[in-house]
């Protein structure tokens, strides 16, 4: 279910709130190729099945980089902010990848609004945003993800 939070006000009082979760998706090899030939990171453990089979997961994993490039779409699944006239990308605090995305598995985030902050014009929220894999003792991503939204 969706958070809908109401405009700049709204986040302000939901500061240290735990939003929730996004649906669980697979991770595809095919979106592990794709992102490879985006970005040319077309190392091994990501793309070459047979070699990564006798690597240290068993199995290709998904880029870092891929894992943290869902959010816009998991974080759509969890919280709108209505009454603004737009939000943006603005970056990120403490992104880390404890534990890797095997192929195959099914990944899902969850977000905290850890904070916000205004500016001239709008407010700049922090959602502590955590990646997990279905049944993984240890989350895949942790990361302050930051976005910029505009009155």
């Amino acid at each position: 279910m969706v958070t809908t939070i109401d405009g700049i006000d709204g986040l302000e009082g939901r500061v240290g709130e735990h939003l929730g979760y996004s649906d669980w998706h697979e991770i595809t090899q095919e979106q592990v190729n794709l992102f490879a030939e985006a970005t040319g990171d077309h190392q091994w453990i990501h793309v070459d099945v047979e070699k990564a089979k006798a690597g240290p997961f068993g199995g290709p994993i998904a880029h870092g980089y891929l894992t943290l490039s869902l959010a816009p779409v998991l974080l759509g699944e969890i919280v709108v902010v209505d009454g603004v006239s737009m939000g943006v990308n603005y970056g990120l605090n403490r992104l880390r990848f404890p534990s890797p995305v095997p192929v195959g598995a099914r990944l899902r985030a969850g977000a905290e609004l850890a904070g916000v902050e205004g500016f001239d014009g709008g407010a700049q929220v922090t959602l502590r945003t955590t990646f997990e894999v279905e049944g993984a003792a240890k989350p895949s991503c942790v990361a302050e993800i930051i976005f910029r939204y505009y009155r």
